[in-house]
């Protein structure tokens, strides 16, 4: 009897990284779909509730938590200040500095964002138990490690076809 390496010989739609990475987009689109009778997607959503329940965030520090750029950032904070959900104030420590805060109105949307995101974690966990989940998140977890050596460490591929181009 011979061992099969599934991972090359597995079409790679059904690998598990070509998986991953379809459920997070399907995730996010789901989610972005929940949050549409708010007006608002997961970015925004998660933008306002970090403002409300940490308090005033520069612009940074904001696009550094939704994993966006400062200037996809600050667009999104021109949207929600002009729905009334936030406002910029400066930084009493540093004039160069606005920081994002909430209005009554964006707290009380941050509320009902709350809402949906509990129905929507309740839905996507459906006939999955506890211990799976935890399972999961362990795996996802020691892969999430083993991507950020991989982003710490040169490109070996990138390096020989340097050194190839060279000769």
């Amino acid at each position: 009897m011979t061992s099969v390496d599934h991972s090359r010989s597995a079409p790679s739609w059904r690998r598990v990284e070509i998986a991953l990475i379809d459920t997070a987009r399907r995730l996010r689109n789901a989610f972005d779909h929940r949050l549409a009778e708010l007006d608002l997607n997961l970015n925004q959503a998660s933008l306002l509730a970090f403002v409300n329940d940490f308090g005033g965030t520069n612009q940074t520090e904001l696009a550094e938590l939704v994993g966006v750029g400062r200037a996809s950032c600050g667009a999104m904070i021109d949207q929600l200040e002009a729905r009334g959900l936030v406002t910029r104030n400066p930084d009493p420590h540093d004039r160069r500095v606005w920081l994002v805060g909430i209005t009554d109105e964006g707290s009380a949307l941050v509320q009902r964002f709350y809402a949906v995101d509990e129905c929507f974690r309740q839905e996507i966990r459906h006939g999955i138990s506890r211990e799976e989940r935890q399972q999961l998140a362990t795996l996802l977890e020691r892969l999430g490690t083993n991507v950020d050596a991989i982003l710490q460490t040169p490109n070996p591929q990138k390096k020989s076809s340097v050194s190839d181009r060279s000769e």
